[in-house]
């Protein structure tokens, strides 16, 4: 099992300086609303590629009335052996990113081959109401747990796309021989997301379509817009389209996860929140297997406020199956009564303190 044995904030959103330890297996955190419980969970969430479950600018997770800058180190238990990662931002460059792996300096991309981790926030409870872009970047999050470059070739597909825009919006005519290459990079790199994202779809809707069933509903997902076949061409042909538009309309950053509830033959968009939930829930649930059987182990899930919207029988399932799976679970609520089953680390916070507490209470 991967699992995250200490950690440490400094001057990381409300925390100044918050140290904690944790077992492998399933973390309750329990405090009042604005204790800080999911400040710990995004600052886990930095110790991947990307910018967290908050998706904000790196200067943002600066503690208010600190130094400007903010670090977060962690202790994490691999099969092979342990590994301290580190990552954060200091006073004099608060949006460009450090990072240290085993106290060595290190890219972010490295990141990516210590640690998977996949999370659930209370934003994401209407995720399939919510606009394709979002439904992309969660759909983005589970590939790259799999594929750990992905997010890099994300990035650079981003890069050339914005840049292909900006000459085509300029009022001289753009270099053609410039922007073919950048169609050709933008080509390039959307085959290799177009193709993770298909492999890591195809193996998790055979998953889902295997699984027993059982309290969570059971979804049918699939994937629009994805194509990138003759992307450079299609690019090429469309430019003065894409100038009148002001962007891209035509390539893999249009994609969408399309979800339906398959008892129902519904959208999920259509369903209850707590179906949605519930159905979400079952995604990671099965992405988490997937992780296990491909990499040998399963990702660490972060799961904040996860009993919101959750009756009590399928609360109780969901803690059993994360103990079944052997996976290290961070979870979060206001109350301790909700998580009541479970076994393992329990943490309070109190005015930004972190202590740890006897389960159930």
């Amino acid at each position: 099992m991967t699992a995250i044995t200490r950690l440490a904030l400094t001057d990381f959103r409300n925390h100044a300086a918050a140290s904690l330890a944790a077992g492998p297996g399933l973390v309750v955190i329990t405090g009042d609303n604005g204790a800080g419980k999911t400040n710990i969970l995004e600052a886990i969430s930095l110790l991947v590629p990307g910018r967290g479950l908050r998706g904000t600018p790196l200067s943002a997770a600066a503690r208010h009335g600190g130094p400007g800058g903010w670090s977060v180190a962690a202790s994490v238990a691999l099969p092979d052996g342990p590994v301290q990662l580190g990552t954060g931002t200091s006073a004099d460059a608060p949006d460009r990113r450090l990072v240290r792996v085993n106290g060595a300096v290190a890219s972010t991309a490295s990141l990516g081959e210590w640690l998977a981790l996949v999370w659930l926030t209370p934003a994401m409870d209407r995720l399939f109401s919510d606009s394709a872009s979002a439904r992309r970047r969660f759909l983005d999050r589970l590939v790259l747990a799999l594929h750990p470059g992905h997010g890099q070739r994300v990035g650079r597909y981003d890069a050339a796309m914005r840049e292909r825009s900006r000459l085509l919006a300029a009022d001289a005519p753009a270099d053609p021989v410039w922007l073919a290459g950048l169609e050709a990079d933008m080509a390039s790199h959307g085959a290799a997301i177009a193709t993770a994202r298909a492999d890591v779809l195809a193996a998790l809707a055979e998953r889902l379509a295997a699984a027993p069933d059982g309290p969570f509903a059971r979804p049918l997902i699939d994937l629009a817009g994805n194509a990138a076949d003759d992307l450079a061409g299609r690019l090429a042909r469309g430019r003065a389209r894409d100038a009148a538009a002001g962007r891209a309309i035509d390539g893999p950053h249009r994609a969408d996860l399309i979800v339906a509830h398959q008892a129902k033959a519904m959208p999920a968009a259509a369903c209850s929140t707590g179906e949605q939930k519930a159905l979400l829930i079952a995604i990671v649930l099965a992405h988490a297997a997937l992780v296990a059987q491909r990499q040998g182990r399963p990702p660490i899930l972060l799961l904040d406020e996860i009993a919101a919207h959750l009756d009590a029988a399928r609360r109780d399932a969901l803690f059993r199956q994360l103990a079944a799976m052997g996976v290290q679970a961070w979870m979060t609520g206001t109350d301790p009564a909700l998580f009541q089953p479970v076994a393992g680390t329990w943490l309070r916070l109190d005015n930004g303190s972190v202590r740890a507490q006897v389960a159930g209470t």
